[in-house]
């Protein structure tokens, strides 16, 4: 199997492309954290990690096999050692990765991640489950593999987990991603994956990879640039794609027949119109901050009624679109009323 070099780290890790998965060898001592099913939690003996796209072929064989035997099969198939391996797998296509390093005078952070989003994303605590239908899984994944040029003790790579974390859930909320499992923006997708590791033989130990950290800020930062770049090549999901109202009203969806049936003016004059009011940055803003209000009655925070009277005062004083109006009256009534 043919491997091409696509990335060297100052320290000479190499990140290769296979035809469907991401490899990395590393040419140091590392350990690390990563939540496979292979090796995974806490290492400090990896040489080698991965990042594969499952084709329909492989979901097949792994509905009647053992993920964890089917790692190790593929690290053979790889070249590499299964006893220090680790491993992530998804449906996100290995030619959308996006590889991002930041760095503050000698420490070296870099982010290599791929990113479903459209199908699987959720909100940690909704109700959550693969779809499954004529026997193709339909799913997404969120996977990272993060590389420190420094050394991490357990307890700081643990913090780097949670900073990673957290950061992943930053790139989806500045891009208003929702849940495909309740009303609320999503946190991250079912099957996500993350494996973080260090440079074993550095001199430079860093002790803390939290927010007040510039470890953690180089985390955090590199994450979020990368894990938003992945979203746009796999599911060209953009901030200038996620202005639009329709796109924005979605996350607390409505029957849209049921909207049309009740419209007193002609339909396709009505669409028209909507076609082209729906991306104006105005209409957008009224949408949102309409939306907000819907959120912060759902989570307790605003009385319903002071809500409904906030919300309708905003679309009377602040929206001149009649199918804007239409719609936005429509989810008030609905979800506020």
């Amino acid at each position: 199997m043919k491997h091409r070099l696509i990335f060297k780290t100052s320290l000479g890790d190499e990140v290769f492309y296979l035809k469907d998965t991401i490899l990395i060898n590393f040419n140091h001592k590392s350990n690390g954290i990563s939540s496979s099913e292979l090796n995974g939690g806490v290492r400090d003996d990896y040489q080698s990690v991965f990042n594969q796209h499952l084709s329909q072929e492989k979901i097949d064989y792994l509905e009647n096999g053992n993920l964890y035997e089917y790692l190790i099969n593929e690290c053979s198939a790889f070249g590499i050692d299964p006893e220090y391996s680790t491993g992530l797998v998804t449906l996100a296509k290995m030619n959308n990765v996006s590889i991002v390093t930041k760095t503050f005078r000698n420490v070296e952070v870099t982010v290599i991640s791929t990113a479903g989003v459209r199908t699987n994303a959720s909100r940690a605590g909704d109700d959550s489950s693969y779809w499954q239908e004529n026997g193709e899984y339909h799913f997404g994944t969120i996977n990272i593999i993060l590389l420190i040029n420094a050394c991490l003790n357990e307890k700081t790579l643990t913090e780097a987990f949670m900073t990673a974390t957290e950061a992943k859930t930053v790139a989806l909320n500045n891009l208003r991603i929702p849940s495909q499992y309740s009303n609320g923006y999503a946190t991250g997708t079912g099957t996500d994956g993350i494996c973080i590791f260090s440079n074993v033989d550095s001199k430079n130990l860093l002790t803390n990879a939290g927010k007040h950290s510039k470890l953690g800020e180089l985390i955090g930062n590199a994450v979020i640039e990368s894990v938003t770049k992945a979203i746009g090549k796999q599911v060209w999901i953009t901030k200038k794609s996620q202005s639009n109202v329709l796109v924005r009203l979605n996350r607390y969806s409505l029957d849209i027949n049921e909207f049309y049936d009740n419209l007193d003016c002609d339909k396709d004059y009505f669409i028209r119109c909507l076609q082209k009011e729906m991306k104006k940055q105005d209409n957008v803003a009224v949408t949102s901050s309409v939306l907000n209000l819907i959120d912060e009655v759902n989570d307790g925070l605003i009385n319903k009624n002071d809500a409904l009277t906030l919300a309708n005062k905003l679309i009377k004083e602040n929206c001149n679109s009649y199918p804007i109006k239409e719609l936005l009256q429509y989810w008030i009534n609905y979800f506020i009323r």
